[in-house]
């Protein structure tokens, strides 16, 4: 019987365990099809290349300035040094000589003050505090018409200035602050770096939450416009109907969408810790009233972006573990 069975079952062990580990794969690849098939929205630009300042411009003239060692001006070589070589003395001489040291001291404390704060590049803003900033807020999946309007906007804004980007960044803040009953989960993370630092630091929160999108569906960049086709529709027919139409998941409150703020500025950025909606509402209008002149760099992320698509509860918490229940 033994013997038999080794006969008959033996040739198809390999098979089934081929068939087996097959379907495992396809498994596990379509759960985590399902797990990454959101999409999201990109709003964002700037740079961390701020504007050069004119180091070497004539400064303040002074007693004994004129010829001079430094662009602009220097030590008064003709004025001082011609009458210790030529002839002449004095009291007068004297003075020339102390004012003209005291010119090249202010200089010197002048240049050394301009190489702490702008750096060898000669940056037109102190490099050792520039600020990174993030605010998060999760939002009941209802907030459809608001999702809308980061669309609109998308679509619309001038990512490619100072200006615009600044107008995308009050536009959004000021939608979701008219939408407080939207609010679920915040927080925040800020703090201040050096130039090379802060745009590493950037950088990096920027990817992080990038990688949680499977895809970016929508997004505008340095003016740069693209959009991915409509795959809500093709996505429902493909799984068997998994994706749901928006009417039916808008009064669902186990699904969410997330918006992102990253906000590189120039100078002190301190947001709160969230730990209520009134925190909240502090962070987003601090993160709204950064003016032109001081934002740096943008990115507005939100997901899902497109229609259809929500964030589960399950989701959220492990994507998005350090928002707080507000």
């Amino acid at each position: 019987m033994r013997r038999f069975v080794s006969q008959v079952l033996k040739p198809l062990l390999k098979p089934l365990l081929v068939f087996s580990l097959i379907a495992t794969l396809v498994l596990g690849n379509a759960g985590s099809a399902m797990a990454m098939g959101r999409g999201g929205g990109r709003i964002g630009g700037g740079g961390f290349s701020m504007p050069r300042t004119s180091i070497g411009r004539p400064a303040p003239s002074y007693p004994g300035g004129g010829g001079g060692y430094y662009p602009g001006g220097g030590i008064g070589l003709p004025l001082v040094w011609g009458p210790l070589f030529f002839g002449g003395g004095g009291s007068i001489f004297t003075l020339l000589i102390f004012f003209s040291l005291a010119s090249f001291v202010i200089r010197s404390i002048r240049g050394a003050t301009q190489s702490d704060d702008y750096g060898d590049a000669g940056y037109g803003a102190s490099t050792s505090n520039i600020s990174v900033a993030k605010v998060q807020v999760g939002l009941l999946a209802s907030a459809r018409s608001l999702q809308a309007d980061l669309d609109r906007l998308a679509k619309t804004a001038d990512t490619g200035s100072k200006e615009g980007l600044t107008q995308a960044l009050q536009e959004t803040t000021l939608a979701l602050l008219r939408h407080p009953e939207y609010w679920v989960y915040g927080g925040t993370q800020s703090a201040q770096h050096r130039l090379e630092a802060a745009e590493a630091q950037f950088n990096r929160l920027a990817l992080a939450e990038r990688s949680k999108f499977s895809e970016e569906t929508l997004s505008n960049v340095n003016q740069q416009l693209r959009q991915a086709e409509a795959k809500a529709a093709l996505a429902a027919a493909d799984t068997g109907g998994v994706l749901v139409q928006s009417e039916s998941l808008s009064g669902e409150s186990g699904e969410y969408i997330v918006v992102t703020l990253l906000a590189a500025t120039l100078g002190k950025l301190e947001l709160p810790t969230v730990n209520s909606t009134e925190d909240l509402r502090r962070a987003l209008s601090q993160m709204g009233a950064v003016s032109s002149d001081r934002l740096l760099a943008l990115e507005i992320l939100w997901t899902p972006q497109m229609e259809g698509q929500t964030l589960s509860s399950d989701e959220l918490v492990a994507e998005y573990a350090d928002l707080r229940l507000v």
